[in-house]
């Protein structure tokens, strides 16, 4: 069949074909400039790349920690490990055994802690497992010192799996930290049963013992000195109440009171605390400044105090820690005011120049004989002792604020 000339196919010189292909190249640039540009927001920075990816599941190095959101497809993984339709409840229990170890090991050790307890919480079943989630919860304990947790743990995972080595070796430690030195030993002697060249054991064993003896000397020594204590706080409350001193909600001072008193201790009723009422808290200073600073009896037997002087004129006080009783009153005062004090601008505070009153337990006001003792003054009717602390007012001689005061406890 004859074919026409215009269906006669006609051939592209290779001049051509590379012209056709450089101008399609071109339509093509043209056509992707004109298009609509849009900032690609699904890559990761540039200046922070490295940052990006460890928050990948795959690439992260460390754990996520509490509170951290977490990456969607790291969510997706934890929900496929942990589903319990998805898993047995033995490779539940591990796969939290294996979360503990990771955490352990980075020494997030209240992560493990948590791990652990997920995995004891499923109770597979697997002694094995379940013994070494309780030793592993009892490691990350240990570590936190919280000895008595960890020797709990120790306990728990010996009742699963008895004469579990490192439950023992653990509980042992624990013991140890916390002073139970016999109960120590009593761990220590169940692994050398098993293992009688166990250095380290041998070794906290020898300390376990050394320690003992320390603390049975230290707790004769602290017997000891509770009973001096006791004993030296019978005495002195036995002093208070044969001088007939009037303590506030203690001892009123009078013959019947001192008498009951007195057969208390003679009948050996003290328990260290307390006479018919009084006790030795009643004696303890209530001000700051005298905290340190309570009655006692010196090596003459005489009962020392600590004594406040109070000046309603500035209204402020002075602590004196340590007055005698068998001291004459004057001879206190001219030691305070033997520099005048810088409170006092006009200089009118002169020992001799000055009244002392004490309030009685009937709110009265009583004018104090200054040349007598302390003890005789506080065996003065009506003398109260409040808070361990024998109070005095003083004024000046004939001031304008004595005259006010004293009209007021008229």
């Amino acid at each position: 069949m004859d074919k026409s000339e215009d269906s006669v196919k006609k051939v592209i010189t290779d001049e051509e074909r590379l012209q056709l292909a450089a101008k399609l190249d071109k339509e093509l640039d043209e056509f992707i400039e004109k298009l609509p540009r849009k900032k690609y927001e699904d890559g990761w920075p540039e200046d922070r790349w490295e940052e990006e990816m460890e928050k990948h599941p795959f690439f992260m190095k460390e754990p996520p920690k509490p509170g951290q959101e977490l990456h969607p497809l790291y969510e997706g993984l934890q929900q496929l490990k942990y589903d319990p339709d998805e898993n047995e409840p033995e490779e539940l229990a591990v796969s939290y055994k294996e979360d503990g170890n990771f955490n352990f090991k980075h020494k997030n050790y209240r992560l493990a802690v948590l791990a652990y307890t997920e995995g004891i919480k499923i109770k597979c079943g697997n002694q094995e497992i379940e013994a070494s989630l309780l030793n592993n919860r009892a490691a990350a304990h240990f570590f936190l010192k919280n000895y008595r947790s960890s020797l709990r743990d120790c306990e728990l995972a010996l009742k699963v799996k008895p004469h579990y080595g490192k439950a023992l070796v653990r509980a042992a430690n624990c013991c140890f930290e916390m002073r139970q030195y016999k109960k120590a030993l009593e761990f220590c002697d169940e692994i050398l049963d098993e293992n009688n060249n166990n250095t380290a054991i041998l070794d906290l064993r020898s300390k376990c013992i050394n320690n003992m003896k320390v603390q049975e000397r230290d707790d004769r020594k602290k017997k000891s000195n509770l009973k001096k204590k006791i004993q030296g706080e019978k005495v002195l409350i036995e002093e208070i109440i044969t001088r007939g001193y009037n303590v506030e909600n203690g001892l009123d001072g009078n013959s019947q009171n001192i008498n009951l008193c007195l057969s208390k201790i003679d009948s050996n009723h003290w328990m260290g605390k307390q006479f018919g009422n009084l006790s030795i808290d009643k004696l303890e200073p209530h001000f700051p400044e005298l905290v340190n600073n309570r009655v006692f009896l010196n090596e003459s037997n005489n009962l020392v105090w600590p004594i406040v002087f109070v000046y309603p004129e500035y209204k402020i006080m002075d602590y004196v820690q340590q007055f005698n009783e068998e001291q004459i009153f004057s001879e206190q005062l001219y030691y305070v005011f033997e520099n005048f004090p810088e409170w006092d601008h006009e200089r009118k505070y002169k020992p001799d120049h000055l009244n002392v009153y004490y309030e009685t337990s009937k709110k009265k006001i009583v004018k104090v004989d200054i040349q007598k003792t302390l003890k005789d003054i506080l065996k003065s009717d009506g003398f109260l002792i409040k808070g361990g602390t024998p109070s005095f007012i003083i004024f000046v001689k004939e001031s304008q604020i004595e005259k006010q005061f004293l009209k007021e406890y008229l």
